[in-house]
């Protein structure tokens, strides 16, 4: 299965990426769908049937109003986050909704959109089905299914998925087969991943657009640093990120550069990314909403404490080596294992966004491929095993502060690489055989679905 680096760091809305962009995402192509088999204009009812771990988390991952976002026909990427709450009340009202904002239908909400909490679709844990009727016909219904970071495939494209592929000139399997491949032709493995890049798209259109993701990425920063109040959701969190901001911007600047403040800044840049993500705000899925901080707060961290032009050349230019390199490590676990925590908990999530970020930093000051390989490693090697257990099904707790912590993991796992040879005793490709294996045996309650884990044992008020 190919993938493109723009499939792992997709805009789009908080708070999760398989429970609120991948069901928007569907919830869209329902209605294309339906009109590509001209039923649109004879349907006048659809019904909506979520399973698994989109209904046992749903309510909580925001995962109702997608769907019905995805039914008007909104996309994640262009969304405007601050009309969505006045169109679920228009909806809501009227008991209508406008299929691709052009044909209206009734909706009842509680009659047309159905959590199967007792449910798993045997395909994939993140499953939801779409229907639609003229009457009591039902004229067309498809299944799909939202398999991590934003990916989408209906039922016929998840039998055939390894066969839904654009052929790449340097095409990888394993990281073995990427580091045997760079080899051969002297490249760095951001070379690499910009060889397949142009596959979809000009060299430039590539530097362009990933330079907009980390603008992007900066901006949720940006916002998340002056957002005050409380998440919404229930579980009455407050948002932490702009006090700690002004706390630390009190600080002289030899103060601020120096040992273990920069992990202060560290945790406050991921922060204020999670708590915009739990806001329902704009975000980058690095490669999941979920762990949305990690790759941005070490991109910043680069950026703000490392990068001198006269050392490390354009900032641009080490931008996009980072995300390319990360996005090349991150297409590892997809096609190896998953970035969904509801498959294997959210070492395929944090783990994963700690493994990449690592990689990247790796590679932006100077590192070999053996050395990035090595961060990469150690990245996963240490979230091993790490479980799903947000409380009352919202990405709020622990999963903020978890992203604090596999960025500081991520900068640590880099400089352990980078004072190394490369050498390193555990291969990549078996961590993340590892790692599969883990979330195979990793029982369900701790995988997404608040079942478990501190979902279950902390209080929930």
């Amino acid at each position: 299965m190919s993938i493109s680096v723009f499939e792992l760091f997709k805009i789009g809305v908080g708070p999760s990426s398989s429970h609120t962009v991948g069901p928007m995402i569907a919830a869209r192509q329902f209605v294309q769908d339906l009109r590509a088999h001209g039923q649109l204009p004879q349907t006048d009812r659809v019904q909506i049937h979520l399973y698994g771990s989109l209904a046992l988390t749903g309510l909580g991952h925001g995962t109702d109003m997608a769907v019905l976002m995805g039914l008007l026909g909104q996309s994640p990427d262009t969304i405007d986050v601050d009309s969505i709450d006045e169109r679920l009340a228009a909806i809501q009202q009227a008991s209508a909704l406008l299929l691709y904002n052009d044909h209206k239908i009734e909706f009842i909400r509680d009659r047309d959109l159905t959590f199967h909490t007792e449910t798993f679709l045997p395909q994939h844990s993140n499953g939801m089905t779409c229907q639609a009727y003229s009457g009591p016909e039902r004229l067309f219904e498809r299944s799909y299914f939202s398999i991590g970071g934003g990916f989408v495939l209906s039922e016929e494209d998840f039998a055939h998925r390894e066969e839904i592929a654009t052929l790449l000139p340097y095409d990888f399997q394993n990281a073995e087969q990427l580091m045997k491949t760079c080899t051969q032709h002297g490249w760095a493995i951001a070379d690499l991943a910009m060889q397949n890049e142009k596959a979809f798209r000009s060299e430039q259109e590539v530097k362009d657009r990933l330079w907009n993701i980390w603008k992007v990425m900066d901006a949720s920063i940006e916002r998340g640093c002056h957002q005050q109040g409380i998440l919404p959701g229930g579980l009455n969190v407050p948002r932490r990120a702009a006090d700690l901001y002004q706390e630390l911007n009190k600080q002289p600047p030899e103060e601020r550069n120096q040992g273990l403040a920069i992990l202060d800044w560290v945790s406050l840049f991921a922060l204020a990314v999670n708590e915009e993500n739990a806001a329902r705000g704009r975000i980058v899925t690095a490669p999941t909403n979920g762990a949305a901080g990690v790759i941005p707060a070490v991109i910043a961290y680069y950026v703000e404490f490392v990068h001198k032009p006269s050392k490390h050349g354009d900032l641009k230019d080490q931008v996009v080596k980072f995300l390319l390199t990360a996005g090349a490590i991150g297409m590892l676990y997809k096609k190896n294992a998953s970035i969904s925590a509801a498959e294997v908990g959210c070492q395929g999530e944090i783990g994963v966004a700690c493994s990449m970020a690592s990689a990247g930093l790796a590679a932006v000051q100077g590192g070999s491929n053996q050395q990035i390989e090595n961060a990469a490693e150690i990245g996963m090697e240490h979230n091993l095993g790490l479980t799903c257990d947000p409380i009352g099904g919202l990405v709020q707790v622990p999963c903020i502060e978890r992203n604090t912590m596999g960025a500081v993991k991520a900068i640590n796992a880099a400089r352990l690489a980078l004072r190394g040879d490369g050498a390193h005793i555990v291969p990549l490709d078996s961590v993340i055989e590892t790692m599969h294996q883990t979330g195979i045996d990793m029982q369900n309650k701790y995988k997404e679905t608040a079942l478990g884990g501190l979902a279950v044992n902390a209080v929930n008020c």
